[in-house]
């Protein structure tokens, strides 16, 4: 017989006394007793860190966790539901650093790895009783007390048996990839991570000139916000169907190649410049130009500061010409691979340290943080008179929420 419910239930007070009565019955290791015998069902749990409190996303997840692990049980395994601490990484050393006033490496290195590793170990269980309150009440039956931490040497080296496993069958290889990166941490960052702080800005907006080798009264010219990238431009790229012109403006009787469909950007009006050519950007491809600095120009003798083709190009914003720093840029990376510019086996150009600041090869700007050295940038190919135009422009950047 069904009883009837309530029209004043309170859920609450329901959930209390489920709980309760899992916790008289002890239901949970009765359910394991019972399945001992059983086949084994293993689910690799992944683990939360205790330095910071559970949120919704943890909920949903340790919920459908707990519907996996149920339904394996109730289909005739032996489900060992272990609960895990990720003890490793930046949250950790993230709460440390704010609690201790470390700005980067350079002041972990003054502590010692021996303390500042002591430090972290003091915090990783910091709200260890809260999750285990909140997993509970969500009714999620899982294992506490013989629970395990990746910081546990027995752990670590599973995850490197593991690893050598695959790196014995060839599964594992060295490469290069571009990822966000956050200078204050020191460390790249997830692209969960790097989507979660878009903050509208206002960047430098410049274009500046690369004259052609051959023919130094032309100059090919590019669009950007990052001017700090500018000392690691190692080409320019262009989008080989798409129409580009020389151009003269009138003003100063200088002549430019762009694309066609955005001479907008450089010109407000059609009396300012004269169409000398027009062309498609595949004439283009191969062309070499003067670099904007001297730092890296060896590397024109392995193929760079040439003009190279990609449909990433499009014709919305800039000049129609990219200019191309492989190490701070997906596409230019992969262009720039393409081309062999960079090769697979060696590290791209990248003058800049893990807390952001210019390294002793950009003599002029060393030991400056980027953002900072924009407007010193700017003054230098001003003065060296690379710079065709400079203002503001407003976007969506991401920034490291920490």
């Amino acid at each position: 017989m069904v009883e009837p419910v309530s029209e004043s239930i309170s859920f609450p007070s329901e959930e209390e006394k489920i709980l309760q009565l899992w916790k008289e019955k002890d239901c949970f290791q009765e359910c394991l007793k019972q399945s001992k015998n059983r086949p084994k069902y293993t689910f690799y749990d992944g683990p939360p860190f205790a330095t910071g409190l559970p949120h919704y996303g943890h909920i949903l997840a340790g919920t459908i966790k707990d519907i996996v692990t149920r339904f394996a049980h109730q289909s005739g395994f032996h489900v060992d539901r272990r609960f895990g601490w990720d003890c490793h990484g930046l949250p950790v050393e993230y709460e440390i650093d704010k609690t201790l006033g470390i700005k980067g490496p350079d002041d972990v290195a003054k502590m010692g790895i021996a303390e500042y590793n002591k430090q972290c170990r003091n915090i990783v269980m910091r709200y260890a009783s809260e999750w285990e309150n909140s997993v509970r009440r969500m009714g999620r039956w899982i294992d506490f007390k013989n629970d395990y931490k990746t910081l546990y040497p027995w752990f670590m080296e599973t995850v490197w048996w593991v690893f050598k496993q695959l790196y014995d069958k060839g599964l594992v290889y060295r490469g290069v990839k571009v990822m966000p990166f956050s200078t204050a941490c020191n460390t790249p960052l997830s692209n969960f991570e790097s989507h979660q702080n878009y903050k509208d800005v206002q960047d430098p907006s410049v274009i500046v000139n690369f004259p052609l080798v051959d023919d130094e009264g032309v100059a090919l010219i590019a669009w950007t916000t990052t001017p700090w990238t500018l000392p690691s431009n190692l080409a320019l790229c262009v989008n080989a169907e798409f129409q580009y012109v020389k151009v003269k403006e009138n003003a100063t009787e200088k002549t430019y190649i762009m694309m066609e469909a955005r001479l907008g950007a450089l010109f407000k009006s059609e009396s300012e410049y004269t169409i000398l050519d027009k062309f498609p950007g595949k004439m283009l491809k191969g062309k070499k130009y003067k670099p904007l600095f001297q730092y890296f120009a060896k590397c024109g003798e392995t193929g760079a500061f040439q003009v190279v083709m990609d449909n990433y190009v499009k014709e919305e914003e800039g000049t129609g010409v990219v200019h191309q720093a492989p190490y701070f840029g997906a596409d230019d990376y992969r262009v720039c691979m393409e081309y062999n510019i960079i090769q697979r086996d060696q590290d791209p150009i990248c003058p800049v340290d893990a807390s952001g600041c210019f390294t002793s090869e950009v003599t002029e700007f060393a030991g400056q943080y980027v953002k900072d050295a924009d407007k010193n940038i700017i003054k230098f190919l001003k003065e060296k008179g690379r710079l065709v135009n400079a203002s503001s422009f407003k976007h969506s950047y991401p920034f490291c929420w920490r």
